[in-house]
């Protein structure tokens, strides 16, 4: 998607953190946004902000819910018109060891971060299909290149996200579609979401990581992660080394695995 002027822009989870700095970019490059979040403040909070920088319209949607997306989908459809760029941004965590979590967390988090955005983008994908173009942008994680404790859940659905992410890419080169899809990794952003994270990398700042995501939608990137040398360098010591090796340079060297001890998240 070389430019997103007068392009109609969805981001999900666009009512608050990189979300709302992607909605507010967007419309910055001449887009038409729809932000759909689950709260209902940080819509109205979200076009209040931003309703004089462009058209930007709020839909309160709760991404786990197929039936729910499905039906705001076709408000948006005759109230908005046809999605060009679809940012399945929408995520939680929830930082606890495995056997602490609840079957709540577990299904709440793989519903919302694994299954959520497939949901959404089946409610638009043949419209995109249809004329032949589109843009399909997913945030996954770098969490889904490596274990890590107290994330494992987290992990696991952001694992499945970049599978499903690069898979799709591929079935639309297969099926002849000029529908591009990008996966994004980003490490830890510092918007709340992962409050008490303590790293030895340096934790990103969400104002570039989101132009980050938007130049890699405008050059039809396929996965980018954040920043680049992460994705590079996992994969080169995962094929490199024992895993004994790579748990000593993961876990020792860099402290990754050490990062969550302190998490404490968004306050509610």
């Amino acid at each position: 998607m070389k430019q997103l002027k007068n392009k109609t822009v969805l981001i999900t989870g666009g009512g608050s953190g990189i979300g709302k700095i992607m909605t507010r970019i967007c419309l910055e490059r001449g887009a038409k946004v729809i932000i759909w979040d689950i709260n209902k403040k940080n819509i109205d909070d979200t076009l209040s902000a931003f309703s004089s920088q462009g058209e930007v319209y709020g839909f309160q949607v709760d991404v786990s819910n197929y039936e729910n997306i499905q039906d705001v989908a076709k408000r948006v459809k005759n109230k908005v018109g046809r999605v060009d760029v679809l940012i399945n941004n929408a995520g939680i965590v929830v930082g606890k060891f495995f056997n602490e979590h609840t079957v709540s967390d577990i299904t709440n988090t793989m519903a919302i971060n694994a299954n959520g955005p497939m949901y959404v983008t089946l409610a638009f994908l043949d419209d995109m299909m249809a004329h032949n173009t589109g843009h399909i942008c997913n945030i996954a994680s770098s969490g889904g290149l490596i274990s890590n404790p107290k994330m494992s859940v987290y992990a696991a659905s952001k694992w499945s996200l970049i599978g499903w992410s690069d898979s799709l890419r591929l079935e639309m080169i297969q099926k002849n579609k000029a529908i591009n899809v990008t996966t994004i990794l980003p490490y830890y952003i510092n918007t709340g979401m992962f409050d008490g994270v303590q790293s030895k990398i340096p934790i990103l700042d969400p104002e570039a990581a989101s132009l980050t995501i938007i130049k890699a939608i405008e050059s039809n990137k396929r996965l980018v992660s954040i920043p680049g040398y992460i994705y590079r360098f996992t994969r080169l010591g995962q094929a490199l080394l024992s895993i004994n090796a790579f748990d000593w340079f993961a876990g020792k060297a860099l402290g990754i695995y050490k990062t969550m001890e302190h998490f404490t998240g968004r306050k509610k």
